[in-house]
């Protein structure tokens, strides 16, 4: 069914704005509905873009939030540090400021700035949002509940790449409300953020609960910088670069080889066959990098199309139970454990999609986010311009076999985790519901 919008000459933004987009029925309802509200440019008392610096990142410093680091009210992921020298006083971060992805994948995501990233700074491809003329807790559920996404999403600029700069953010809406109804929202930002870091802590728990085990608490290894190879060596791996015979990474497989076994052994490397362009009218729910929660491992979004909508990489299946692991440099931390409401979601071929045999899927997790695991695909990388582990370097990765007990144990507390973790989420949909209900009442 074709939608359309008759304009009037007049309501074309003084000319600024002639594209058909700009002009959707439900961004002039929103603009309607909004027209009284307060502009962002009146209640902040500075907005700017972030900071540019040179890739050269620290083991110590100030933390740097990039934005592949904000999901739609969460700061989420590897979060690297730079010069504490190259940060100005001006671009340090305040607990409830806002963040916004002004360029990219996720543009217009908007995320909260919590206690642990009080001082860190954040990156150019971000525009810090500070409150001072409305409740921030308030202002940033706001940006995250329809009437702000549906106001990002129009003012984005360009075609090819969506673009939000400081001028369209100043101009997105947020009506006032009462302090009191304000206030509801903060305590329950307050909430979700000890739901969250309960969740963070008991995944932490399994984690250190396993490298004990191991032996590996508290490893550490630095780059070598000489190492001799035997030639068998390279002949055996079919590899002649420096990296990959890095000593760091054979002191992590001597430290469980007395309980090993290969990976394809204890875990079924499921294939990704499926053909979604064979049922094209049916609604599927997509997953990609992008909607992993790295930081206890939960696939935390979708986005949907039809069959026949499909993009290429959309052939795995999900099955309750199976672990999802980036096979991509650079993101090999994305590792998900599918939960029972995500069975029959497609997921990227940029995924393994390893279906436990030998040992409990939590544990699966827990290993495929560690040292353990993650050192060994970093070793298997190859490639110039996009470099991923192939399928066949499978073959050579080898996992340890954990006591049953200790293995019950990572699972409850990974479940716990989980739990806590869905708790967080299920407050801030209650947060954005409300402040949604706010606004149609008012």
């Amino acid at each position: 069914m074709i939608t359309y919008s008759t304009i009037q000459k007049s309501q074309l933004e003084g000319a600024l704005r002639l594209d058909a987009e700009y002009y959707q029925p439900e961004y002039l309802e929103i603009s309607e509905k909004l027209k009284t509200a307060q502009r962002v440019a009146d209640l902040t008392s500075d907005i700017r873009y972030g900071l540019y610096v040179e890739p050269e990142y620290k083991t110590e410093g100030v933390d740097f939030i990039r934005a592949l680091n904000l999901l739609n009210f969460w700061i989420d992921g590897e979060i690297l540090k730079i010069d504490e020298n190259k940060v100005p006083k001006s671009y340090r971060l305040r607990t409830a400021d806002s963040l916004i992805v002004r360029s990219g994948a996720n543009t217009g995501s908007v995320a909260l700035v919590d206690s642990r990233f009080n001082n860190a700074t954040f990156g150019s491809y971000t525009i810090r949002l500070r409150f001072n003329k409305i409740n921030p807790f308030f202002a940033a559920v706001f940006l995250n509940t329809r009437y702000g996404v549906l106001q990002t999403q129009r003012l984005q600029t360009g075609m090819a790449q969506p673009n939000l700069n400081i001028p369209n953010i100043k101009e997105i809406r947020i009506p006032l409300v009462s302090e009191e109804k304000q206030k509801e929202i903060e305590k329950l930002c307050g909430r979700i953020e000890e739901e969250r870091e309960k969740s963070e802590n008991l995944y932490s728990q399994a984690e250190n609960l396993l490298l004990e085990e191991l032996g590996l608490k508290d490893f550490k290894v630095e780059d070598a910088l000489s190492y001799i190879v035997n030639l068998s060596e390279v002949k055996f791996t079919h590899r002649a670069d420096a990296e990959y015979f890095q000593p760091k990474y054979k002191k992590v497989i001597e430290k469980i080889k007395s309980q090993k076994l290969k990976l394809l052994d204890v875990a079924e490397n499921v294939p990704a066959k499926f053909d979604p362009q064979r049922e094209p009218d049916k609604i599927f729910r997509y997953v990609e990098l992008a909607n992993i929660n790295t930081s206890v491992g939960v696939i935390d979004g979708f986005s949907e199309f039809l069959g026949k909508e499909a993009p290429s990489r959309a052939r795995r299946t999900l099955k309750a139970g199976d672990v999802i692991v980036s096979s991509v440099e650079g993101s090999l931390e994305k590792v998900a454990l599918v939960d029972k409401e995500q069975e029959g979601y497609l997921a990227s071929t940029g995924f393994f999609q390893f279906r436990s045999k030998r040992i409990l899927p939590e544990v699966s997790l827990v290993l495929a986010k560690s040292i353990v695991l993650q050192s060994q695909l970093k070793r298997e990388v190859t490639g110039t311009i996009l470099t991923a582990v192939p399928e066949e370097a499978l073959n050579r990765i080898i996992v340890p076999i954990l006591p049953k007990f200790t293995q019950q144990k990572i699972a409850e507390l990974v479940q716990k985790s989980h739990e806590a973790r869905l708790k967080a989420k299920q407050l801030l949909e209650q947060a954005k519901n409300k402040v949604e209900d706010i606004i149609s009442q008012n």
